[in-house]
């Protein structure tokens, strides 16, 4: 099953004359071919071809309502006509704050920006300044956005990234400062003797501990029974700072994030992504005591686009929606999980492929392995990840858009008809990867 791609290919040369490597983002390099998207709707992506996508990437995560919700399309026009940039203070970001504060456990205070990357640059500096510390600790597999301070051993060669247990610092990219690796500190997920034995050797000189509360940059890997409320106690016993990043979890597990969810409250959280539908806006948000250093003066924090009219408008509107239907939204897409995971294993399964698939509904994971125990960055390093990316390049040839390393997003705009088109899909992809086709 072919794709129109004459549109397609005729615009990736253009934009390999005159972009870097033909992106605007590496995250957009995909395995399988440019995706150049014409427009997107609802759960529905449509290319420049005039192909339809039944979308499961939905913008990296943040379409929780699905492309272009009217609430969301509707808010954002109506700033737009009241004004783009003030670099000033407003009434619609005193009202977001105070609903963030209302719905997320850890948020006290807020600050906004524009992009998930800076909102966890500028909560470990606010680590580091209120506790005068300077190192943090961060786990293999982690991701939390692409500055120098952060960017190591996200998705490593395993054969560079010393033993499981006490993993060696990989940096991500050429160019990188790596002075910036003498504060970071690395632990295996997942391990809370490995991450105590960490700590007792550096606990003095931690300002943070830094985690996705659900691995979603490397699969979607739940944490072990037990695991945060462990690290939750392991900071306060030694003085860091626990951080959740939930760029990715925040609004998508629950309305107040994977905090809610897990029942595990950090002293900072970082918000992005799904926070405004689409727009470009994060926080991070925390204890008032530790947030009001910036209010002091002590802790620098500053930026233009900070609290942007236009994409505070979009979450205003988001978390409308999300707070008023809450009853009824989550429940659906935890539902609408469930059924795509159940039809995708059973699709699998009568291809002779093994196939496992993860993860609690709004956010699923698909791998290609053997193995029905993936715990950590490792355990995802050992799956099939050639297979995977055959596989997201089937299902794009049949309709379907998933994250290339089996990722997939479930957002409110999907229905179960789309979810019984997508295994459908899923099981002729399935039957062609099993026989090599």
């Amino acid at each position: 099953m072919n794709r129109a791609q004459g549109a397609s290919e005729l615009l990736r040369k253009r934009a390999e004359r005159v972009l870097a490597g033909g992106v605007s983002s590496d995250a957009r390099r995909l395995p399988n071919g440019t995706l150049f998207v014409d427009h997107a709707r609802g759960a529905y992506l449509y290319d420049v071809d005039g192909n339809r996508y039944i979308d499961y990437v939905l913008g990296q995560g943040p379409a929780l309502l699905g492309h272009a919700a009217g609430p969301v399309v509707e808010a954002v026009a109506a700033q737009a006509g009241r004004g783009i940039s003030y670099s000033a203070q407003h009434r619609d970001e005193v009202e977001l704050a105070e609903a963030l504060a209302r719905v997320v456990p850890s948020a006290e205070k807020v600050r906004f920006n524009s992009v998930g990357s800076e909102a966890v640059h500028g909560a470990l500096r606010l680590a580091r300044g209120h506790t005068g510390r300077g190192k943090v600790v961060k786990f293999e597999g982690h991701y939390h956005g692409w500055l120098d301070p952060v960017l190591y051993s996200v998705h490593p060669p395993v054969d560079a990234a010393g033993p499981a247990r006490r993993p060696q610092l990989v940096p991500g990219t050429g160019g990188q400062q790596l002075s910036s690796a003498a504060d970071v500190l690395l632990a295996p997920w997942n391990d809370i003797e490995a991450l105590t034995e960490l700590m007792e050797r550096h606990g003095d000189d931690v300002a943070a501990v830094i985690m996705e509360p659900v691995l979603c940059n490397t699969g979607v890997i739940m944490p072990v029974e037990g695991y945060l409320r462990a690290v939750r106690d392991l900071c306060r016993r030694t003085g860091a700072l626990l951080v959740f990043d939930e760029v990715i979890t925040g609004f998508r597990l629950a309305l107040g994030g994977a905090q809610e969810y897990l029942g595990v409250t950090p002293d900072l959280a970082v918000f992005g992504k799904a926070i405004a539908g689409g727009m470009q806006l994060s926080a991070f948000t925390g204890r008032a005591e530790i947030m009001d250093r910036i209010s002091s003066g002590q802790v620098a924090h500053a930026g233009t686009f900070n609290a942007h009219p236009v994409a505070v408008a979009a979450a205003r509107a988001t978390l409308e929606v999300l707070e008023r239907d809450r009853d009824d939204l989550y429940p659906r897409v935890f539902r609408l999980g469930a059924l795509l995971a159940d039809g995708l294993r059973e699709a699998a399964r009568q291809a002779g492929v093994p196939l496992v698939v993860t993860g609690p509904g709004p956010m699923i994971q698909t791998y290609v392995t053997e193995s029905d125990d993936v715990r950590d960055y490792r355990d995802f390093a050992a799956t099939d990840l050639a297979a995977s990316a055959r596989l997201h390049g089937l299902l794009m040839d049949r309709g379907v858009n998933i994250v290339p390393r089996g990722l997939w997003f479930l957002s409110t705009a999907h229905t179960e008809a789309d979810v019984h088109e997508t295994v459908a899909a899923a099981a002729d992809a399935l039957r062609a990867l099993g026989t090599g086709r």
